[in-house]
């Protein structure tokens, strides 16, 4: 049952904030059509990794497959972004607010917990980024709010530094308690084992670059504004 719900919210995750963020992007329609299919694609490739098990920790490829997985998206969108100017005009045209108020999909990070529950996560990772992603989607709209208000600039850099930070000691605590990785430090019964295989292995391939993404853009938002506050 777990399973089953799981897929039908981290499916809704991905179609909703593919199509928001193609939506916010001050592009033309051809241009989101492009992007919504190429991160369809994207999508459906990650999955059928993981169905083909490519994914596993055990499988003697499945560290390196899953590691370039999450990080392609991240390595092309900063390349793209650093040499064309289009690109970063589009990245930073988003609206703050609604860049943050976007990882309120992260509240479902509670399904980690869940997983750690049933016994199929195990050690620190579950507990670092099921709570994590649960803070930072709580806060996510309250943020978002004061964002769009002109308000809590010290506030959004602490939220948003502490939402990438979280991404990321979930990653490297997912990838060194892999069971049969040889990056495994942890031991500790299941480990990571559910976030290998579908529906969560959705969570690190997909939702987790999309996130440090938006994150990313914040962050660039708000170097240029405090740019743009000194030079007046």
């Amino acid at each position: 049952m777990l399973d089953f719900i799981g897929t039908i919210v981290l499916v809704a995750a991905i179609i909703v904030s593919i199509n928001a963020l193609t939506g916010a992007m001050p592009i033309s329609t051809a241009q989101r059509l492009v992007l919504s299919v190429g991160a369809g694609l994207w999508t459906g490739l990650a999955a059928a990794l993981a169905s083909a098990n490519l994914f596993l920790g055990t499988n003697p490829v499945g560290p390196p497959v899953i590691g370039t997985v999450i990080a392609f998206p991240l390595v092309a969108t900063a390349v793209a972004a650093s040499i064309s100017p289009a690109v970063r005009a589009s990245l930073l045209g988003m609206p703050m607010p609604f860049l943050i108020g976007l990882n309120v999909w992260r509240i479902a990070g509670g399904f980690f917990l869940l997983l750690a529950a049933e016994g199929r996560l195990a050690g620190p990772f579950p507990t670092s980024a099921g709570w994590g992603d649960i803070i930072t989607g709580t806060l996510a709209l309250p943020v978002a709010w004061l964002a769009l208000r002109g308000q809590g600039k010290a506030l959004v850099w602490v939220w948003n530094a502490f939402g990438m930070l979280d991404l990321v000691v979930a990653i490297a605590l997912g990838v060194i308690s892999a069971n049969g990785s040889p990056l495994q430090l942890i031991h500790a019964g299941a480990g990571s084992e559910a976030v290998q295989m579908l529906p969560w292995s959705l969570i690190p391939t997909v939702l987790v670059p999309m996130f440090l993404i938006v994150h990313a853009v914040i962050f660039a938002q708000l170097a240029r504004a405090g740019r743009g506050a000194e030079a007046s």
